[in-house]
Formats: structure tokens, sequence, C-alpha cells
């Protein structure tokens, strides 16, 4: 299984393979996509709240648009304890 911060072989080797990319490139980029990916989801929320707000758009406007956005967003999943994910398995 992979390691949040190293890419998958398996995907680099596709990605050399299908894109002309060298295997450092392809490594390089699918690391950025992945730390694009892991940013948690307050951060994400606090970060575009910020970034709107700079631009002039109201509370009433951002949050429709920030629920909407992360209903289609990648966002890395919550910091999880053992006992969390036993409820989940267990309930």
């Amino acid at each position: 299984m992979p390691h949040p911060n190293h890419p998958d072989d398996d995907l680099v080797r596709h990605l050399v393979a299908t894109t002309g990319l060298s295997p450092a490139e392809a490594r390089r980029v699918v690391g950025d996509v992945l730390a694009f990916h892991a940013e948690p989801v307050e951060e994400y929320v606090r970060r575009r709240h910020a970034h709107l707000k700079t631009y002039g758009a109201r509370n009433a406007e951002i949050f429709p648009l920030l629920a909407a956005e992360l209903a289609t967003r990648v966002v890395a999943a919550p910091r999880l304890t053992e006992r969390q994910l036993r409820r989940l398995v267990y309930g």
C-alpha cells in the first residue's frame, strides 16, 4: 500500500507509459497531486473562505459555494483513532 507521501509506483509507471513524462517527472506530478488533495477539510474551508472574502464575496454566497465545492472535491479524510475506526466497523 502506498504511503501518503510516496506516489504509487504503478501510477507512476502508467503516467510514464501514457504521457511521455520521465519517471522523475511523473513521480513529482503524482506527489504534487497527492499533496494538493491531502489538505484537510477544515483547512480547505478556511483557505477558500478567506480567498473568496478577499475578492468581495459575502458569507451568504460563500457558504453555499463551499458546500457545493466540497461535494465534488477530494479532500483528506480526518484522522481517526483506532476506537473511531472500530466504531465504524462494529457500530
